[in-house]
C-alpha cells in the first residue's frame, strides 16, 4: 500500500463516518474507493464493515444527550439488529456475489418515500389509534430486515432505519437518528465480530478506515444535531437518491 493509497483510504473513512452520523451511507464512500484502487470485493467488504464499527460507536456516543430515556426501546430493538447483522454477515460469506444487492436500490427507494412522507404517516397512524412505545411488531421486523441488510453490506443502512423509525416512532428527529446510530453500531459490531472469526481481514485497510471514520463521526454528529427537521429530512433522501444511483451504476 502506497502512501497516496493509504491517504485516500483514510480520507474516504472520514467522509464515511461524517455521513454516517447525519443519516448513512458511508460505504458507499469507502467500499468504492477500495475497489477502485483493486482490492477484491469481499475482501473490501469485510474490512470495511470492520473499519467502520468504531466510527458507528463515536457516532452513537455523540449522540448520547439524545438517547436519555431510551434504554429499553434500545435493548429490545438490538436484539434484532444482533440477529439479522449475524444472518446477513453469513449471507455475505456463502451466497453468490451480487445476489442480494440486486434489491438494494428498490430498498432504499421504499426508504426515502418512507422519509418524505413520515410527517403525513406518523399523523395518520395516530389519528387512528395510539402508537406504541416500543414501536411494535413492525418495527421489530423492520430493524431485523435493516439488520440482515447491515451485515450483508450496509450501505444506506442509516437511509432504511430512518424510514422505519420516523414512520413509526412519534419522537423528535434528533431522537431517533441517536437511535439509529446505536443499532447501525450494532449491526456493524456484530458482522465485524462475525467476519474476524471467519474472513481474512486487511487490518492496514480497516485501522485507516477506522481512524477516519472516528473523527468524521464526531464532526458529523455535531453538524446534524444542529440541523432542523425540514433539512435534516432533506439530506437523507438527497443522499439515499445519490446511494441508488452509486448502486445502480
Amino acid at each position: 500500500m502506497s502512501f497516496w493509497e493509504a491517504l485516500a483510504i483514510a480520507i474516504a473513512g472520514l467522509g464515511a463516518g461524517a455521513i454516517n452520523a447525519v443519516v448513512g451511507s458511508g460505504t458507499l464512500i469507502t467500499f468504492p474507493t477500495l475497489i477502485a484502487l483493486g482490492y477484491p470485493p469481499v475482501l473490501a467488504n469485510v474490512s470495511n464493515t470492520v473499519g467502520l464499527a468504531p466510527g458507528s460507536a463515536a457516532a452513537a456516543w455523540a449522540y448520547r444527550r439524545e438517547l436519555a430515556g431510551q434504554g429499553a426501546r434500545l435493548r429490545r430493538l438490538c436484539v434484532f439488529s444482533t440477529v439479522g447483522a449475524v444472518i446477513g454477515a453469513l449471507l455475505l460469506l456463502t451466497l453468490p456475489a451480487g445476489a442480494f444487492r440486486a434489491i438494494v436500490p428498490a430498498l432504499i427507494g421504499i426508504a426515502l418515500l418512507l422519509v418524505i412522507f413520515q410527517p403525513r404517516l406518523t399523523a395518520a397512524i395516530a389519528a387512528r389509534r395510539e402508537m406504541p412505545h416500543h414501536g411494535g411488531a413492525a418495527l421489530a421486523v423492520g430493524v431485523l430486515g435493516t439488520g440482515i441488510y447491515g451485515g450483508y453490506f450496509g450501505a444506506a443502512q442509516g437511509v432504511l432505519l430512518m424510514g422505519l423509525l420516523g414512520t413509526l416512532l412519534a419522537d423528535d428527529l434528533q431522537v431517533l437518528n441517536g437511535v439509529k446510530n446505536v443499532l447501525a453500531f450494532t449491526a456493524n459490531a456484530v458482522a465485524a465480530l462475525v467476519f474476524i472469526g471467519i474472513e481474512d481481514i486487511d487490518w492496514k485497510i480497516a485501522g485507516l478506515i477506522a481512524a477516519g471514520s472516528i473523527v468524521g463521526a464526531f464532526g458529523g454528529a455535531s453538524i446534524a444535531r444542529k440541523l432542523p427537521p425540514t433539512v435534516l429530512r432533506g439530506i437523507i433522501v438527497t443522499i439515499g437518491t445519490v446511494a441508488i444511483v452509486r448502486l445502480l451504476a
